[in-house]
């Protein structure tokens, strides 16, 4: 867009009035004007949807090279985690060198489990040709074949262990278990023992 603008200002008298002073009023009324700039808007247009790849294997076809890029696997995307609510690896003071190396190690072993277990499911749901529905807030019909760690984790968050004592014997009682919570569990490799054993 082409912007122009015109500025005109103008000074209006005011008569004197009770105990208001005579005073002169200075009033500015600014006018603006857009314009589509042709050119640079055929330019843009011209170039929407465009993409260059390179690639050094000559015998892929467009297609191909498409596909393989867009299945390619790039562990960038996982260390970006490290800056989510997940893992929030954030700035924090430290002064000892050796206490931040512990604290990225110990976030990188957080890491290897989210991803493996995101792999997991993932490959599951793969073999099966199934996908995974009620991880969505808001929309439980909604189904997925490639969920994330940490939309399976939500499905969690309701799951509490509550202790009892009833004359001085201990009771332990665990939220049931949803069927999405024991899918996932199911696709993770898992059964639902590792939480009723909870209970004793």
């Amino acid at each position: 867009l082409e912007i122009s603008y015109q500025t005109q200002t103008r000074q209006i008298e005011k008569r004197r009035y009770k105990e208001r002073d005579e005073r002169i009023i200075t009033e500015i009324e600014i006018t603006v004007k857009s314009d589509r700039n042709v050119i640079g808007y055929q330019n843009v247009v011209r170039n929407l949807g465009w993409r260059v790849y390179v690639s050094n294997d000559l015998e892929l076809t467009l297609s191909e090279s498409v596909m393989a890029y867009r299945s390619e696997y790039l562990i960038e995307h996982n260390f970006a985690r490290l800056k989510g609510k997940t893992l929030g690896l954030t700035p924090i003071y430290i002064s000892d060198d050796d206490r931040v190396k512990g604290l990225v190690r110990l976030l990188s072993i957080g890491l290897r489990i989210i991803c493996l277990l995101e792999f997991s499911v993932r490959k599951a749901l793969r073999e099966s040709g199934e996908k995974l529905s009620g991880i969505y807030k808001g929309n439980p019909k909604r189904a997925t074949s490639r969920p994330t760690t940490e939309m399976m984790l939500t499905a969690f968050e309701n799951v509490t262990l509550n202790e009892v004592n009833v004359n001085g014997v201990k009771h332990l009682c665990l939220t049931p278990l949803k069927s999405v919570q024991e899918r996932i569990l199911k696709l993770m490799g898992f059964t639902p023992t590792i939480y009723l054993v909870l209970t004793g």
